[in-house]
Protein backbone atom coordinates (compact mmCIF):
# COMPACT_ATOMS: atom_id res chain seq x y z
CA UNK A 1 0.00 0.00 0.00
CA UNK A 2 2.57 2.09 0.89
CA UNK A 3 4.21 1.67 -2.58
CA UNK A 4 1.10 2.66 -3.70
CA UNK A 5 0.60 5.71 -2.38
CA UNK A 6 4.28 6.72 -3.02
CA UNK A 7 4.09 6.80 -7.21
CA UNK A 8 1.49 9.49 -6.97
CA UNK A 9 3.34 11.57 -4.71
CA UNK A 10 6.77 11.21 -6.92
CA UNK A 11 4.69 11.46 -10.44
CA UNK A 12 3.65 14.65 -8.75
CA UNK A 13 7.24 15.97 -8.15
CA UNK A 14 8.53 15.15 -11.64
CA UNK A 15 5.38 17.05 -13.01
CA UNK A 16 5.85 20.01 -11.01
CA UNK A 17 9.96 19.88 -11.74
CA UNK A 18 8.95 19.92 -15.61
CA UNK A 19 6.88 22.37 -15.35
CA UNK A 20 8.66 24.55 -13.82
CA UNK A 21 11.74 24.22 -16.22
CA UNK A 22 9.30 24.84 -18.98
CA UNK A 23 8.64 28.64 -17.00
CA UNK A 24 12.36 29.13 -17.39
CA UNK A 25 13.23 27.59 -20.69
CA UNK A 26 11.68 29.21 -23.91
CA UNK A 27 10.45 26.70 -26.79
CA UNK A 28 12.90 27.55 -29.25
CA UNK A 29 15.94 27.40 -26.69
CA UNK A 30 14.26 23.86 -25.60
CA UNK A 31 14.57 22.28 -28.70
CA UNK A 32 17.71 23.70 -29.73
CA UNK A 33 18.91 21.66 -26.86
CA UNK A 34 17.32 18.35 -27.78
CA UNK A 35 18.73 18.94 -31.61
CA UNK A 36 22.82 19.41 -29.67
CA UNK A 37 22.17 16.27 -27.66
CA UNK A 38 20.72 14.75 -30.49
CA UNK A 39 23.77 15.31 -32.75
CA UNK A 40 26.23 14.81 -29.91
CA UNK A 41 24.72 11.22 -29.43
CA UNK A 42 24.46 10.35 -33.44
CA UNK A 43 27.77 12.52 -35.20
CA UNK A 44 30.29 13.17 -31.57
CA UNK A 45 29.01 9.78 -30.07
CA UNK A 46 29.48 10.49 -26.85
CA UNK A 47 28.73 8.21 -23.77
CA UNK A 48 25.28 8.50 -22.01
CA UNK A 49 26.93 9.64 -18.93
CA UNK A 50 28.45 12.66 -20.52
CA UNK A 51 25.19 13.16 -22.43
CA UNK A 52 23.22 13.58 -18.93
CA UNK A 53 25.92 15.10 -17.21
CA UNK A 54 26.12 17.92 -20.02
CA UNK A 55 22.59 17.95 -20.91
CA UNK A 56 21.64 18.75 -16.53
CA UNK A 57 24.53 21.09 -16.86
CA UNK A 58 23.23 23.18 -19.53
CA UNK A 59 19.46 23.10 -17.73
CA UNK A 60 20.86 24.42 -14.39
CA UNK A 61 22.15 27.17 -16.25
CA UNK A 62 19.18 28.02 -17.91
CA UNK A 63 17.15 27.80 -15.29
CA UNK A 64 19.82 30.17 -13.17
CA UNK A 65 19.16 32.79 -15.73
CA UNK A 66 15.77 32.75 -15.58
CA UNK A 67 16.14 33.77 -12.29
CA UNK A 68 18.79 36.07 -12.59
CA UNK A 69 17.69 37.59 -15.66
CA UNK A 70 13.92 38.10 -13.74
CA UNK A 71 11.55 35.50 -16.71
CA UNK A 72 12.02 33.21 -19.46
CA UNK A 73 15.24 32.44 -21.17
CA UNK A 74 14.34 32.81 -24.96
CA UNK A 75 17.23 31.34 -27.91
CA UNK A 76 17.75 35.51 -28.60
CA UNK A 77 18.08 36.60 -24.76
CA UNK A 78 20.63 33.15 -24.64
CA UNK A 79 22.84 34.89 -27.25
CA UNK A 80 23.03 37.85 -25.39
CA UNK A 81 24.80 36.25 -22.90
CA UNK A 82 27.84 38.19 -20.95
CA UNK A 83 30.70 37.15 -18.86
CA UNK A 84 29.34 38.38 -15.51
CA UNK A 85 26.49 36.12 -16.05
CA UNK A 86 28.50 32.63 -16.23
CA UNK A 87 30.81 33.76 -13.34
CA UNK A 88 27.84 34.85 -11.06
CA UNK A 89 27.01 31.44 -11.93
CA UNK A 90 29.90 29.68 -11.27
CA UNK A 91 29.83 31.90 -7.80
CA UNK A 92 26.61 30.20 -6.56
CA UNK A 93 27.26 26.49 -8.14
CA UNK A 94 30.61 26.93 -5.71
CA UNK A 95 28.46 28.32 -3.13
CA UNK A 96 26.88 25.54 -2.84
CA UNK A 97 30.49 23.82 -2.72
CA UNK A 98 30.49 21.81 -6.55
CA UNK A 99 34.09 20.64 -6.58
CA UNK A 100 36.18 22.49 -9.73
CA UNK A 101 35.77 19.20 -11.51
CA UNK A 102 32.06 19.67 -11.78
CA UNK A 103 32.04 23.12 -12.69
CA UNK A 104 35.03 22.64 -15.52
CA UNK A 105 32.45 20.18 -16.78
CA UNK A 106 29.63 22.32 -16.88
CA UNK A 107 31.72 24.90 -18.48
CA UNK A 108 32.61 22.29 -20.67
CA UNK A 109 28.96 21.66 -21.53
CA UNK A 110 28.06 24.90 -22.12
CA UNK A 111 30.58 26.22 -24.43
CA UNK A 112 29.69 22.81 -26.66
CA UNK A 113 25.99 23.82 -26.86
CA UNK A 114 27.22 27.68 -27.68
CA UNK A 115 29.08 26.27 -30.52
CA UNK A 116 26.53 24.35 -31.63
CA UNK A 117 24.46 27.35 -31.92
CA UNK A 118 27.19 29.37 -33.73
CA UNK A 119 27.42 26.54 -36.53
CA UNK A 120 23.66 26.10 -36.72
CA UNK A 121 23.76 29.94 -37.38
CA UNK A 122 21.57 30.95 -34.18
CA UNK A 123 23.96 33.32 -32.59
CA UNK A 124 27.77 34.19 -31.86
CA UNK A 125 28.22 33.22 -27.85
CA UNK A 126 31.91 34.85 -27.09
CA UNK A 127 31.56 35.09 -23.62
CA UNK A 128 31.70 31.41 -22.88
CA UNK A 129 34.73 30.88 -24.52
CA UNK A 130 36.16 34.33 -22.85
CA UNK A 131 35.56 32.28 -19.20
CA UNK A 132 38.70 30.58 -17.52
CA UNK A 133 37.76 27.60 -16.46
CA UNK A 134 38.45 26.89 -12.72
CA UNK A 135 41.61 25.03 -12.09
CA UNK A 136 41.45 21.88 -11.17
CA UNK A 137 44.02 20.45 -8.56
CA UNK A 138 45.59 17.16 -9.98
CA UNK A 139 44.84 14.18 -7.78
CA UNK A 140 46.94 10.47 -8.02
CA UNK A 141 45.41 7.23 -8.16
CA UNK A 142 45.38 5.23 -5.09
CA UNK A 143 46.49 2.14 -6.30
CA UNK A 144 46.43 -0.85 -3.77
CA UNK A 145 49.90 -2.44 -3.03
CA UNK A 146 50.99 -5.99 -4.47
CA UNK A 147 50.32 -7.64 -1.43
CA UNK A 148 46.79 -6.44 -0.98
CA UNK A 149 45.76 -6.68 -4.25
CA UNK A 150 46.69 -10.48 -4.07
CA UNK A 151 44.19 -10.19 -1.28
CA UNK A 152 41.65 -9.03 -2.27
CA UNK A 153 41.90 -11.51 -5.68
CA UNK A 154 42.81 -14.78 -3.33
CA UNK A 155 39.74 -13.78 -0.79
CA UNK A 156 36.72 -16.03 -0.92
CA UNK A 157 33.92 -13.86 -0.66
CA UNK A 158 31.87 -17.01 -2.29
CA UNK A 159 31.95 -18.12 1.64
CA UNK A 160 29.01 -15.15 2.35
CA UNK A 161 25.89 -17.67 3.42
CA UNK A 162 24.03 -14.19 3.52
CA UNK A 163 23.62 -14.07 -0.13
CA UNK A 164 23.30 -16.80 -3.70
CA UNK A 165 26.20 -18.73 -4.49
CA UNK A 166 25.50 -17.54 -8.38
CA UNK A 167 25.59 -13.93 -6.54
CA UNK A 168 28.70 -14.19 -4.94
CA UNK A 169 30.25 -15.86 -8.06
CA UNK A 170 29.43 -12.87 -10.28
CA UNK A 171 30.56 -10.32 -8.06
CA UNK A 172 34.23 -12.66 -7.86
CA UNK A 173 34.59 -12.79 -11.51
CA UNK A 174 33.91 -9.21 -12.03
CA UNK A 175 36.53 -7.71 -9.83
CA UNK A 176 39.15 -10.37 -10.87
CA UNK A 177 38.34 -8.73 -14.19
CA UNK A 178 38.80 -5.47 -13.31
CA UNK A 179 42.28 -6.12 -11.70
CA UNK A 180 43.47 -9.10 -14.55
CA UNK A 181 42.46 -6.50 -17.67
CA UNK A 182 42.34 -3.22 -16.08
CA UNK A 183 39.08 -2.11 -17.18
CA UNK A 184 36.65 0.55 -15.94
CA UNK A 185 33.25 -1.06 -14.14
CA UNK A 186 31.26 -0.09 -17.28
CA UNK A 187 33.22 -1.24 -19.66
CA UNK A 188 33.18 -4.47 -17.41
CA UNK A 189 29.66 -4.77 -17.13
CA UNK A 190 28.78 -3.67 -20.48
CA UNK A 191 30.40 -6.78 -22.16
CA UNK A 192 28.26 -9.12 -24.07
CA UNK A 193 28.23 -13.08 -23.59
CA UNK A 194 29.73 -13.29 -27.01
CA UNK A 195 32.60 -10.88 -26.10
CA UNK A 196 34.31 -13.69 -23.35
CA UNK A 197 35.57 -16.76 -24.66
CA UNK A 198 35.91 -20.01 -22.53
CA UNK A 199 38.60 -21.23 -20.77
CA UNK A 200 41.30 -22.52 -23.26
CA UNK A 201 39.19 -21.09 -26.02
CA UNK A 202 41.05 -17.67 -26.00
CA UNK A 203 42.61 -14.23 -24.05
CA UNK A 204 41.59 -11.58 -25.14
CA UNK A 205 38.26 -9.46 -24.61
CA UNK A 206 36.79 -7.02 -26.98
CA UNK A 207 36.10 -4.03 -25.09
CA UNK A 208 34.04 -1.03 -25.77
CA UNK A 209 35.20 2.03 -23.72
CA UNK A 210 34.26 5.71 -23.78
CA UNK A 211 33.01 7.21 -27.15
CA UNK A 212 31.86 3.50 -27.90
CA UNK A 213 35.23 2.73 -29.07
CA UNK A 214 36.53 -0.53 -28.99
CA UNK A 215 39.80 -2.52 -27.97
CA UNK A 216 41.01 -5.64 -27.80
CA UNK A 217 42.60 -6.74 -23.85
CA UNK A 218 44.29 -9.54 -22.98
CA UNK A 219 42.33 -11.54 -20.28
CA UNK A 220 44.02 -14.36 -17.76
CA UNK A 221 42.88 -17.89 -17.57
CA UNK A 222 42.36 -17.70 -14.05
CA UNK A 223 39.76 -14.50 -14.74
CA UNK A 224 38.40 -16.44 -17.76
CA UNK A 225 37.56 -19.75 -15.49
CA UNK A 226 36.09 -17.29 -12.04
CA UNK A 227 33.91 -15.98 -15.38
CA UNK A 228 32.53 -19.73 -16.59
CA UNK A 229 31.79 -20.37 -12.84
CA UNK A 230 29.64 -17.94 -12.79
CA UNK A 231 27.81 -18.65 -16.16
CA UNK A 232 27.07 -22.11 -14.71
CA UNK A 233 25.68 -21.34 -12.24
CA UNK A 234 23.45 -18.36 -13.13
CA UNK A 235 19.67 -18.86 -12.90
CA UNK A 236 19.39 -16.69 -16.62
CA UNK A 237 19.55 -17.23 -19.60
CA UNK A 238 22.69 -15.55 -20.87
CA UNK A 239 22.08 -14.74 -24.72
CA UNK A 240 24.80 -13.80 -26.81
CA UNK A 241 24.48 -9.94 -27.81
CA UNK A 242 23.33 -9.69 -24.12
CA UNK A 243 25.30 -9.02 -20.84
CA UNK A 244 26.83 -11.33 -19.69
CA UNK A 245 26.79 -10.00 -16.15
CA UNK A 246 23.67 -9.85 -14.90
CA UNK A 247 21.69 -8.54 -11.53
CA UNK A 248 19.58 -10.50 -9.26
CA UNK A 249 16.76 -10.35 -11.33
CA UNK A 250 17.76 -10.63 -14.53
CA UNK A 251 18.41 -7.31 -15.31
CA UNK A 252 21.52 -5.05 -16.00
CA UNK A 253 23.99 -5.34 -13.50
CA UNK A 254 23.89 -1.83 -11.48
CA UNK A 255 28.01 -0.80 -11.08
CA UNK A 256 26.49 0.00 -7.41
CA UNK A 257 26.18 -3.73 -6.41
CA UNK A 258 30.06 -3.96 -7.30
CA UNK A 259 30.90 -1.12 -5.49
CA UNK A 260 28.98 -2.22 -2.31
CA UNK A 261 30.69 -6.15 -2.89
CA UNK A 262 34.18 -4.38 -2.96
CA UNK A 263 33.06 -2.43 0.33
CA UNK A 264 32.19 -5.67 1.96
CA UNK A 265 35.34 -7.05 0.90
CA UNK A 266 37.42 -4.55 2.06
CA UNK A 267 35.75 -3.99 5.56
CA UNK A 268 36.78 -8.17 5.95
CA UNK A 269 39.99 -7.38 4.60
CA UNK A 270 40.75 -4.07 7.06
CA UNK A 271 41.44 -2.62 3.60
CA UNK A 272 41.43 1.57 3.37
CA UNK A 273 38.46 3.32 1.71
CA UNK A 274 40.10 3.80 -1.03
CA UNK A 275 40.29 0.24 -1.99
CA UNK A 276 37.22 1.29 -4.62
CA UNK A 277 36.43 -1.02 -8.35
CA UNK A 278 37.97 1.80 -10.19
CA UNK A 279 41.29 1.71 -7.68
CA UNK A 280 41.46 -1.84 -8.86
CA UNK A 281 42.08 -0.54 -12.49
CA UNK A 282 44.68 1.95 -10.91
CA UNK A 283 46.47 -1.18 -9.51
CA UNK A 284 46.46 -2.54 -13.02
CA UNK A 285 48.09 0.04 -14.23
CA UNK A 286 50.68 0.83 -11.43
CA UNK A 287 51.69 -2.23 -10.95
CA UNK A 288 52.55 -2.85 -14.60
CA UNK A 289 54.54 -0.03 -14.81
CA UNK A 290 56.32 -0.68 -11.74
CA UNK A 291 57.21 -4.22 -13.22
CA UNK A 292 58.93 -2.63 -16.26
CA UNK A 293 55.55 -2.33 -18.27
CA UNK A 294 55.99 0.15 -20.89
CA UNK A 295 54.05 3.45 -21.02
CA UNK A 296 52.49 3.21 -24.61
CA UNK A 297 51.40 0.11 -24.12
CA UNK A 298 49.78 0.45 -20.66
CA UNK A 299 47.63 3.42 -22.36
CA UNK A 300 46.81 0.75 -25.39
CA UNK A 301 45.39 -1.64 -22.71
CA UNK A 302 43.52 1.08 -20.22
CA UNK A 303 42.01 2.68 -23.38
CA UNK A 304 43.74 6.40 -22.98
CA UNK A 305 43.24 8.89 -26.06
CA UNK A 306 46.13 10.62 -24.79
CA UNK A 307 48.95 9.50 -23.44
CA UNK A 308 49.34 12.04 -20.71
CA UNK A 309 46.77 10.58 -19.39
CA UNK A 310 48.22 7.37 -18.86
CA UNK A 311 51.27 9.28 -17.99
CA UNK A 312 49.91 10.09 -14.20
CA UNK A 313 51.09 6.77 -13.22
CA UNK A 314 54.15 7.27 -13.63
CA UNK A 315 54.11 9.72 -10.59
CA UNK A 316 52.41 7.09 -8.76
CA UNK A 317 55.02 4.81 -9.01
CA UNK A 318 57.94 7.63 -8.65
CA UNK A 319 55.73 8.35 -5.30
CA UNK A 320 56.21 4.89 -4.60
CA UNK A 321 60.02 4.47 -5.05
CA UNK A 322 60.48 7.61 -3.06
CA UNK A 323 58.99 6.10 -0.23
CA UNK A 324 60.43 2.67 -0.53
CA UNK A 325 63.82 5.30 -0.49
CA UNK A 326 63.05 6.84 2.53
CA UNK A 327 62.16 3.65 4.46
CA UNK A 328 65.31 1.68 3.38
CA UNK A 329 67.96 4.27 3.00
CA UNK A 330 70.33 4.58 6.05
CA UNK A 331 70.73 8.33 5.69
CA UNK A 332 67.62 9.05 4.66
Amino acid sequence: MSSARSRPAADTADTEAAAAELACIGTDLAQEIGRWLGYLRSERRLAAKTLEAYERDVRQFLIFLSGHWGGRVSLKQFGNLATADIRAFMAMRRADAIAGRSLMRALAGLRSFAKFLEREGKGRLGALAAVRAPKVGKTLPKPLTVENARRMADADIRADEEREPWVLARDAAVMALLYGSGLRISEALGLKRRDVPAPGAGDVLVVTGKGNKTRMVPVLQTVLALIAEYVSMCPYALAPDKPIFLGARGGPLSPRIIQLAMARLRGALGLPDSATPHALRHSFATHLLGRGGDLRAIQELLGHASLSTTQIYTAVDTERLLDVYKTAHPRA
